[in-house]
């Protein structure tokens, strides 16, 4: 327990640290895979209010870094996602070419970043379980794509996870060599490209990266696990390459959320997450209707929200969520134009 008066500094700290932390390297990825840190346990309220306003607000700071963390649902994507990219580890495990992959498709803000990261955190753990103190091992390689990539940008970006130097004298033949070899004695066993979208199979730049990509995942006995925007769509998966992507790869779509069960679980399942000292439980999936209305059933629109309202109750010492606090939470830009008072409003 905290003594009254005491400020937790170091958490402090440890929050600006972790800040900084980016998937795309492999410190802050083994980070983000360590990192589940229990709730706060907020202080009892005689000992809050014996507090002088600075350390209360210091205090505070716990319950409202709690609160600021993209806090992960089991949805059915997610489950999906993890079951079927272990079944694909699986039968992957043996195989010397041809290895089948996984694609995670849908519009934005439908939680595909979530899937994919669970999917190779899951993996990471599983591989740690079997094999402690290897800490040589790299189970998991996570990238992005940059807009407007090109080959030795992508091979570049696999370089730069596993800290390997890219100098501007090494060619692209060079730094595949070089990591595929890495990733081979460190037992690569999950590659993970995310922001599938930034490539155009429509200019040589995108058709180069395709097959790099693809070049990769000859070279790396891992399994491949794509995700991107609408990536169905896009024609990555038409035409001679696209071809050779789809026949090799399973798709799982994710989308929004409609008004049923699943939707309600999910309000539910967040609103146990608030730490509050006033807010009643059950006071959100009351508004469970109003909350889908508002963001259109979708999950990470659904987490801004509630995440956001409770952050002001803290800020503002209400310490409860309502749905004016929840009004009062600006949304993106789609969410805030299918507004249902918008829409009421459009239809005059």
């Amino acid at each position: 327990m905290t003594e009254p008066g005491a400020i937790p500094g170091g958490f402090l700290e440890d929050a600006e640290a972790e800040s900084g932390q980016q998937l795309t390297t492999l410190e802050g990825w083994r980070e983000f895979v360590a990192a589940e840190p229990p709730p706060p346990t907020p202080l009892p309220l005689h000992e809050y209010a014996d507090l002088s306003p600075v350390e209360q607000e210091v205090a505070d700071e716990e319950r409202l870094d709690h609160h600021a963390r993209l806090l992960v649902v089991a949805t059915s994507t997610v489950r999906h996602t993890v079951t079927s990219g272990r079944r694909l580890v699986l039968l992957n495990r043996h195989a010397i070419s041809a290895r089948r992959g996984l694609i995670v498709s849908g519009p934005a803000g439908t939680g595909k970043t979530i899937a994919i990261t669970q999917l190779g955190r899951t993996h990471e753990l599983l591989d740690r379980a079997r094999h402690p103190h290897r800490s040589e091992r790299i189970p998991v390689l996570y990238i992005t794509v940059p807009p407007a990539a090109t080959a030795r940008m992508i091979a570049a970006e696999f370089g730069r996870f596993l800290g390997l130097p890219v100098s501007r004298r090494l060619n692209i033949t060079d730094i595949i060599e070089a990591v595929a070899g890495v990733c081979t004695d460190t037992r690569t066993g999950l590659v993970i490209v995310d922001e599938l979208h930034n490539i155009s199979l429509t200019n040589r730049h995108g058709a180069e990266v395709a097959d790099t990509l693809k070049y990769f995942s000859e070279r790396i006995p891992a399994t491949f696990v794509y995700a991107g925007i609408d990536i169905e769509r896009s024609g990555l998966l038409t035409g001679t390459r696209g071809a050779q992507i789809a026949s090799r790869f399973t798709l799982i779509p994710t989308h929004r959320f409609p008004y049923g069960a699943e939707w309600k679980g999910l309000v539910a399942a967040l609103e146990q997450t608030l730490l509050l000292r006033d807010h009643k439980q059950g006071t959100l999936v009351a508004l469970d209707r109003y909350l889908h209305e508002r963001t259109g059933g979708m999950i990470g629109t659904l987490s801004h929200q509630i995440r956001g309202a409770a952050i002001d109750a803290i800020l503002s010492g209400t310490e409860k969520i309502t749905k004016p606090a929840l009004q009062a939470i600006p949304l993106d830009f789609t969410s805030e134009s299918r507004s249902p008072a918008k829409e009421a409003g459009a239809r005059r």
